[in-house]
């Protein structure tokens, strides 16, 4: 898991510091959103020639670890 999350860079002067891929101007969440609206893995990769399988599998591996992380909700 660590070794795919190394792909996913965070710099506050690129995309306005939201996470990107190997310091590409693709962000994690244009992917992700690719992905939850159906686009294959293949469709991906056919439209972003500079992408490798193992970014999209760490555009995942991004999510989950972010979805595992608790949320706290205050009390009303």
């Amino acid at each position: 898991m660590t070794e795919l999350l190394s792909r996913i860079t965070i710099r506050p002067e690129q995309c306005h510091g939201r996470p990107c891929i190997r310091g590409m101007h693709i962000r994690v969440s244009d992917i992700l959103e690719m992905l939850a609206a159906g686009s294959s893995k293949e469709e991906i990769l056919a439209d972003y020639p500079d992408l490798e399988p193992d970014d999209i599998r760490a555009c995942l591996a991004y999510a989950a670890n972010l979805a595992g992380h608790p949320v706290v909700v205050a009390a009303e």
